[in-house]
């Protein structure tokens, strides 16, 4: 190990041969304090009103329009705003992957490697609400983490899958207009944060990583549609895993083509002179250095599939969510509880497009897009909406933080905002005093919806679920 941060010698020994003269600066970036990021939710408010509340300066990233950098001792964790889905704490560079993706709304997206969600939750960001986004995480714990913050930045429209590569293939053949491959690696590029990756290390881990990246992408390709987007990212600095990965790829995969992303004058191009069969325009790949910008180590590639390739179609969307179980007098009974015991009103409802369907006890939105679920291994099908009890509603969490004080209406007696103090109050699961109200009610702070509780006319009883409460 090296003994200045505990590198692995063999790892500092093929960087100092990489890098050559360069390796200095290269080595004494690990003796830096890292670079902290957070990035607004796009779901969730306005720029001004964000800049505003937020209790400690921000500086803006240059490679995202919603990327901030903050200092430590703020602890942005431990507040109000980061439990009501203000924002996502997340590695600068990290955000520069979906700049590279650059998805829109309408389309169908999927983050194939998404947990914990960073990358999820920011295209979320971009969609603004409106097509499909699925997001689909192999390792089931880790999939339980991304079906949490998806829900805690209120997104609508993506659906938490649990399943291997090849069986994401085989439901969703050339259906996606654009595919993230945040693939698993051996982690260099994250070194001078995570102790763990630097024990993990090992030439070996190297060289299996890529025989995994390889498989996964081969899986992408029979997902992505003719002229779709395929960007793959990773967060390490070993060639095998990035310009050979994507040479590798292209050689069997005639149809791709790298495309520029508009973010080449920022990062460092990919390295041709590193890998004996280079791909063309590797070097339109790109690096991003921890020596050369303030972030830690990534490699980003956008590829695009050509128009003219021939793939397999799923039918039109009509057609996969008849199977997906609709059932129109339930689709009315959940319009009502909507619109008498919570008084959300059309502007909710045309801004979150999609189709109510029971799913176990629960009743959720499901985007219009998706895929009928019989036979997917599931952990989110969309928006969950209500709980069904005996003979009656219970409207859900994931709901509450989904509903703007415009969802809701500012004036109305189902809205009620906190000051800072209530606010932990409520996080912490306690009851509030609230006198002459009754029924349901969104509790917010500075407008950002916080959950749900009940008000009896004295109080309001705490609907903030048990798992989620905490002292801030």
């Amino acid at each position: 190990m090296s003994a200045w941060i505990g590198l692995p010698e063999a790892f500092v020994s093929r960087m100092r041969t990489l890098l050559g003269s360069e390796y200095e600066s290269f080595e004494a970036s690990y003796k830096t304090e890292r670079q902290y990021g957070l990035r607004r939710n796009l779901l969730k408010g306005t720029q001004e009103d964000f800049l505003r509340l937020m209790p400690f300066p921000l500086e803006h990233v240059s490679w995202a329009r919603e990327g901030y950098y903050y200092d430590a001792a703020a602890q942005p964790g431990r507040h109000v705003l980061h439990e009501a889905g203000a924002y996502y704490i997340q590695e600068p560079s990290a955000m520069a992957v979906t700049e590279v993706l650059d998805p829109k709304p309408g389309e169908r997206i999927l983050d194939f490697c998404a947990a914990p969600g960073g990358k999820t939750t920011q295209i979320a960001g971009r969609m603004q609400g409106q097509g499909l986004l699925v997001a689909n995480e192999v390792n089931a714990e880790r999939a339980k983490i991304l079906s949490q913050n998806v829900e805690r930045m209120g997104v609508a429209n993506c659906v938490v899958c649990n399943e291997r590569p090849e069986r994401m293939a085989a439901l969703f053949p050339a259906y996606f207009d654009r595919i993230l491959v945040d693939a698993p690696c051996s982690g260099e590029g994250m070194f001078r944060k995570d102790e763990a990756a630097r024990g993990e290390w090992s030439p070996e881990n190297v060289r299996m990583c890529a025989e995994r990246q390889a498989l996964i992408l081969k899986e992408a390709d029979r997902m992505l549609r003719p002229g779709g987007i395929l960007v793959y990212s990773t967060c390490t600095f070993s060639p095998e895993e990035n310009e050979g990965t994507i040479s590798a790829f292209l050689r069997s995969n005639e149809a791709y083509c790298i495309e520029k992303s508009g973010l080449e004058e920022l990062f460092s191009p990919g390295r041709e002179d590193w890998i004996r069969e280079p791909a063309p325009g590797i070097e339109h790949t790109m690096r991003l250095w921890p020596h050369l910008i303030r972030g830690e180590g990534h490699y980003v590639a956008r590829l695009r599939k050509a128009s003219d390739f021939v793939g397999k179609e799923w039918p039109l969307s009509r057609k996969m969510c008849k199977g997906n179980g609709i059932d129109k007098k339930l689709c009315k009974l959940t319009e009502e509880f909507l619109k008498e015991e919570l008084e959300v009103g059309d502007r909710w409802r045309s801004g979150h497009p999609g189709h109510v369907i029971r799913f176990g006890e629960q009743i959720y939105l499901i985007p219009e897009d998706m895929i009928p679920l019989a036979g997917v291994k599931v952990l989110r099908p969309g928006l969950q909406i209500l709980a069904e009890k005996k003979n009656r509603f219970e409207p859900s969490h994931a709901l509450a933080v989904s509903l703007s004080d415009e969802d809701t209406g500012k004036d109305t007696g189902k809205r009620k905002s906190l000051d800072k103090q209530e606010a932990e109050t409520y996080l912490r699961g306690e009851s509030l005093p609230c006198k002459g109200r009754k029924g349901w009610i969104v509790l917010d702070y500075e407008g950002y919806s916080l959950g749900f509780g009940k008000a009896s006319g004295e109080q309001i009883k705490n609907h903030y679920p048990k798992g989620l409460r905490k002292s801030l």
